[in-house]
Protein backbone atom coordinates (compact mmCIF):
# COMPACT_ATOMS: atom_id res chain seq x y z
CA UNK A 1 0.00 0.00 0.00
CA UNK A 2 2.89 2.54 0.41
CA UNK A 3 4.41 1.83 -2.93
CA UNK A 4 1.14 2.25 -4.29
CA UNK A 5 0.78 5.77 -2.88
CA UNK A 6 3.93 6.89 -3.71
CA UNK A 7 2.83 6.01 -7.32
CA UNK A 8 -0.32 7.94 -6.58
CA UNK A 9 1.52 11.29 -5.24
CA UNK A 10 3.74 11.25 -8.04
CA UNK A 11 0.56 11.10 -10.57
CA UNK A 12 -0.99 13.83 -8.49
CA UNK A 13 1.53 16.41 -7.85
CA UNK A 14 2.61 16.03 -11.64
CA UNK A 15 -1.10 16.43 -12.68
CA UNK A 16 -1.36 19.54 -10.35
CA UNK A 17 1.93 20.97 -11.40
CA UNK A 18 0.96 20.73 -14.95
CA UNK A 19 -2.72 22.32 -13.71
CA UNK A 20 -0.69 25.50 -12.64
CA UNK A 21 1.56 25.67 -15.43
CA UNK A 22 -1.09 24.98 -17.84
CA UNK A 23 -3.12 27.46 -16.82
CA UNK A 24 -0.61 29.94 -16.17
CA UNK A 25 0.50 29.89 -20.01
CA UNK A 26 -2.51 29.54 -21.59
CA UNK A 27 -3.53 33.45 -19.18
CA UNK A 28 0.20 34.75 -20.13
CA UNK A 29 -0.97 33.50 -24.45
CA UNK A 30 -4.68 34.77 -23.88
CA UNK A 31 -3.37 38.54 -22.11
CA UNK A 32 -0.85 38.90 -25.06
CA UNK A 33 -3.71 38.03 -27.46
CA UNK A 34 -5.84 40.82 -25.65
CA UNK A 35 -2.65 43.41 -26.48
CA UNK A 36 -2.14 43.47 -22.72
CA UNK A 37 1.69 44.85 -21.68
CA UNK A 38 1.02 44.59 -18.07
CA UNK A 39 1.78 41.02 -17.76
CA UNK A 40 4.36 41.18 -14.30
CA UNK A 41 0.93 42.70 -12.86
CA UNK A 42 -1.17 39.76 -14.21
CA UNK A 43 1.01 37.21 -13.56
CA UNK A 44 1.15 38.23 -9.45
CA UNK A 45 -3.09 38.34 -10.18
CA UNK A 46 -2.66 34.79 -10.95
CA UNK A 47 -0.35 33.82 -8.03
CA UNK A 48 -2.73 35.88 -5.77
CA UNK A 49 -5.49 33.34 -5.92
CA UNK A 50 -6.32 31.21 -2.63
CA UNK A 51 -6.55 28.21 -4.95
CA UNK A 52 -3.21 29.03 -7.21
CA UNK A 53 -1.15 29.20 -3.90
CA UNK A 54 -3.09 25.83 -2.00
CA UNK A 55 -2.50 23.55 -5.41
CA UNK A 56 1.28 25.23 -5.22
CA UNK A 57 1.41 24.15 -1.45
CA UNK A 58 0.01 20.82 -2.70
CA UNK A 59 2.68 19.68 -4.87
CA UNK A 60 5.26 21.02 -2.49
CA UNK A 61 3.45 18.75 -0.04
CA UNK A 62 3.49 15.80 -2.03
CA UNK A 63 6.95 16.00 -2.94
CA UNK A 64 7.94 16.31 0.36
CA UNK A 65 5.88 13.26 1.47
CA UNK A 66 7.33 10.87 -1.62
CA UNK A 67 10.89 11.81 0.01
CA UNK A 68 10.05 10.94 3.28
CA UNK A 69 8.74 7.65 2.28
CA UNK A 70 11.77 7.30 -0.01
CA UNK A 71 14.05 7.94 3.16
CA UNK A 72 11.71 6.29 5.02
CA UNK A 73 11.28 8.90 7.76
CA UNK A 74 8.12 9.64 9.83
CA UNK A 75 7.94 13.51 11.08
CA UNK A 76 5.19 14.92 13.36
CA UNK A 77 5.84 18.40 11.70
CA UNK A 78 4.96 17.18 8.30
CA UNK A 79 1.52 15.70 9.41
CA UNK A 80 0.72 19.26 10.46
CA UNK A 81 1.71 20.44 7.23
CA UNK A 82 -0.15 18.28 4.97
CA UNK A 83 -3.45 18.41 7.30
CA UNK A 84 -2.79 22.61 6.70
CA UNK A 85 -2.70 21.90 3.27
CA UNK A 86 -6.08 19.22 3.28
CA UNK A 87 -7.60 22.05 4.45
CA UNK A 88 -6.74 24.29 2.00
CA UNK A 89 -7.49 22.01 -1.21
CA UNK A 90 -10.90 20.69 0.41
CA UNK A 91 -12.21 24.41 0.97
CA UNK A 92 -10.99 25.26 -2.38
CA UNK A 93 -13.27 22.70 -3.80
CA UNK A 94 -16.40 23.24 -1.71
CA UNK A 95 -15.84 26.94 -2.27
CA UNK A 96 -15.46 26.92 -5.77
CA UNK A 97 -18.06 24.00 -6.62
CA UNK A 98 -20.51 25.61 -4.54
CA UNK A 99 -19.79 29.84 -5.14
CA UNK A 100 -17.97 29.90 -8.57
CA UNK A 101 -18.73 26.79 -10.82
CA UNK A 102 -20.24 28.69 -13.23
CA UNK A 103 -18.48 32.41 -12.74
CA UNK A 104 -15.31 33.53 -14.94
CA UNK A 105 -12.67 34.18 -12.80
CA UNK A 106 -9.99 37.17 -13.80
CA UNK A 107 -7.35 35.03 -14.87
CA UNK A 108 -7.24 34.96 -18.44
CA UNK A 109 -9.74 32.76 -20.78
CA UNK A 110 -10.08 29.59 -18.55
CA UNK A 111 -8.07 25.92 -19.73
CA UNK A 112 -11.14 23.60 -19.09
CA UNK A 113 -8.50 20.55 -17.81
CA UNK A 114 -6.18 22.55 -16.01
CA UNK A 115 -9.56 24.21 -13.89
CA UNK A 116 -11.07 20.65 -13.44
CA UNK A 117 -7.60 19.50 -11.80
CA UNK A 118 -7.32 22.35 -9.14
CA UNK A 119 -11.01 22.73 -8.16
CA UNK A 120 -12.11 19.16 -8.09
CA UNK A 121 -9.35 16.21 -8.88
CA UNK A 122 -6.52 17.91 -6.95
CA UNK A 123 -8.73 18.88 -3.77
CA UNK A 124 -10.30 14.85 -3.95
CA UNK A 125 -7.22 13.30 -4.09
CA UNK A 126 -5.18 15.01 -1.12
CA UNK A 127 -8.55 14.43 1.15
CA UNK A 128 -8.17 10.64 -0.20
CA UNK A 129 -4.50 10.51 0.42
CA UNK A 130 -5.34 12.25 4.16
CA UNK A 131 -7.59 9.33 4.84
CA UNK A 132 -6.05 6.54 3.80
CA UNK A 133 -2.01 7.33 3.34
CA UNK A 134 0.47 6.08 5.52
CA UNK A 135 2.31 8.26 7.69
CA UNK A 136 -0.53 9.90 9.39
CA UNK A 137 0.36 11.36 13.24
CA UNK A 138 -2.38 11.80 15.99
CA UNK A 139 -2.92 15.80 16.22
CA UNK A 140 -3.69 17.80 18.87
CA UNK A 141 -7.19 20.22 18.54
CA UNK A 142 -4.76 23.37 19.26
CA UNK A 143 -3.50 22.88 15.32
CA UNK A 144 -6.63 24.18 14.42
CA UNK A 145 -4.69 27.59 15.33
CA UNK A 146 -1.80 26.43 13.08
CA UNK A 147 -4.23 25.72 10.25
CA UNK A 148 -5.90 29.01 10.00
CA UNK A 149 -2.80 31.10 10.36
CA UNK A 150 -2.30 31.16 6.14
CA UNK A 151 -5.71 31.81 5.39
CA UNK A 152 -5.99 35.10 7.47
CA UNK A 153 -2.83 36.17 6.34
CA UNK A 154 -3.71 35.69 2.46
CA UNK A 155 -7.32 37.34 3.01
CA UNK A 156 -5.46 40.56 4.67
CA UNK A 157 -2.71 40.69 1.92
CA UNK A 158 -5.62 40.49 -0.59
CA UNK A 159 -8.07 43.22 1.12
CA UNK A 160 -4.85 45.52 1.29
CA UNK A 161 -3.50 44.79 -1.96
CA UNK A 162 -6.79 45.53 -3.98
CA UNK A 163 -7.24 49.27 -3.03
CA UNK A 164 -3.76 49.35 -3.86
CA UNK A 165 -4.15 48.48 -7.67
CA UNK A 166 -5.71 48.97 -10.97
CA UNK A 167 -6.84 47.00 -13.32
CA UNK A 168 -7.32 48.63 -16.81
CA UNK A 169 -10.25 45.88 -17.75
CA UNK A 170 -11.98 46.71 -14.82
CA UNK A 171 -11.41 50.33 -14.80
CA UNK A 172 -10.53 49.70 -11.03
CA UNK A 173 -9.08 47.57 -8.38
CA UNK A 174 -8.05 44.36 -8.94
CA UNK A 175 -9.63 41.00 -6.52
CA UNK A 176 -8.94 37.67 -7.74
CA UNK A 177 -12.62 36.36 -5.90
CA UNK A 178 -16.27 38.53 -6.42
CA UNK A 179 -17.12 38.06 -3.47
CA UNK A 180 -14.25 40.05 -1.93
CA UNK A 181 -14.68 43.39 -3.96
CA UNK A 182 -16.56 45.68 -1.86
CA UNK A 183 -16.68 47.67 -5.06
CA UNK A 184 -18.98 45.07 -6.75
CA UNK A 185 -20.96 43.98 -4.14
CA UNK A 186 -24.65 45.04 -2.79
CA UNK A 187 -23.27 46.04 0.72
CA UNK A 188 -19.71 47.26 -0.07
CA UNK A 189 -17.39 46.11 2.84
CA UNK A 190 -20.48 44.63 4.72
CA UNK A 191 -21.10 41.78 2.06
CA UNK A 192 -17.49 40.96 2.23
CA UNK A 193 -17.49 41.01 5.44
CA UNK A 194 -19.99 38.21 5.24
CA UNK A 195 -18.05 36.13 3.08
CA UNK A 196 -15.08 36.12 4.93
CA UNK A 197 -16.57 35.03 8.14
CA UNK A 198 -18.60 32.60 5.84
CA UNK A 199 -15.36 31.17 4.66
CA UNK A 200 -13.30 31.42 7.88
CA UNK A 201 -15.98 29.32 9.24
CA UNK A 202 -15.86 26.61 6.61
CA UNK A 203 -12.25 26.26 7.05
CA UNK A 204 -12.13 26.58 10.36
CA UNK A 205 -15.03 23.45 10.55
CA UNK A 206 -12.90 21.84 7.29
CA UNK A 207 -9.92 22.06 10.09
CA UNK A 208 -11.39 20.28 12.30
CA UNK A 209 -12.98 17.76 10.85
CA UNK A 210 -9.01 16.65 9.45
CA UNK A 211 -7.85 16.88 12.57
CA UNK A 212 -10.57 14.62 13.86
CA UNK A 213 -9.79 12.22 11.33
CA UNK A 214 -6.00 11.93 12.23
CA UNK A 215 -7.55 11.18 15.69
CA UNK A 216 -9.97 7.91 14.76
CA UNK A 217 -7.96 4.99 14.83
CA UNK A 218 -7.40 3.13 11.42
CA UNK A 219 -8.93 -0.10 10.32
CA UNK A 220 -6.53 -3.02 9.62
CA UNK A 221 -5.31 -2.12 6.36
CA UNK A 222 -4.09 1.28 7.36
CA UNK A 223 -2.94 -0.15 10.01
CA UNK A 224 -0.79 -2.34 8.11
CA UNK A 225 0.08 0.21 5.77
CA UNK A 226 2.02 1.73 8.51
CA UNK A 227 3.72 -0.80 9.87
CA UNK A 228 4.78 -1.68 5.89
CA UNK A 229 6.20 2.17 6.40
CA UNK A 230 8.20 1.65 9.54
CA UNK A 231 11.97 0.51 9.43
CA UNK A 232 12.15 -2.85 11.04
CA UNK A 233 13.90 -2.93 14.36
CA UNK A 234 17.52 -4.25 14.42
CA UNK A 235 16.13 -7.04 17.17
CA UNK A 236 13.80 -8.44 14.26
CA UNK A 237 16.53 -8.36 11.11
CA UNK A 238 18.30 -11.74 10.51
CA UNK A 239 21.92 -11.99 11.70
CA UNK A 240 24.49 -11.12 9.63
CA UNK A 241 26.82 -13.93 8.42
Amino acid sequence: MTASFLVLRLVALIAIGAAVVGQLVWSISYWTDQGLTDIPFRIVNFVSFFTIESNIASVVVLTMGVGLTLMRRDARWYSVLRAAVVTYMATTGIVYNLLLRNVELPQGATLDWSNEILHVWGPLYMVIDWLFAPGRHRLDWKHIGTIVVFPLVWVTYTLIRGPLTFDPLRDGPYYPYPFLDPVNSANGYLSVAFYVILIAAVIGLVGAGVIRISRVTRGPLARAAIADAEPRSASTEPASA
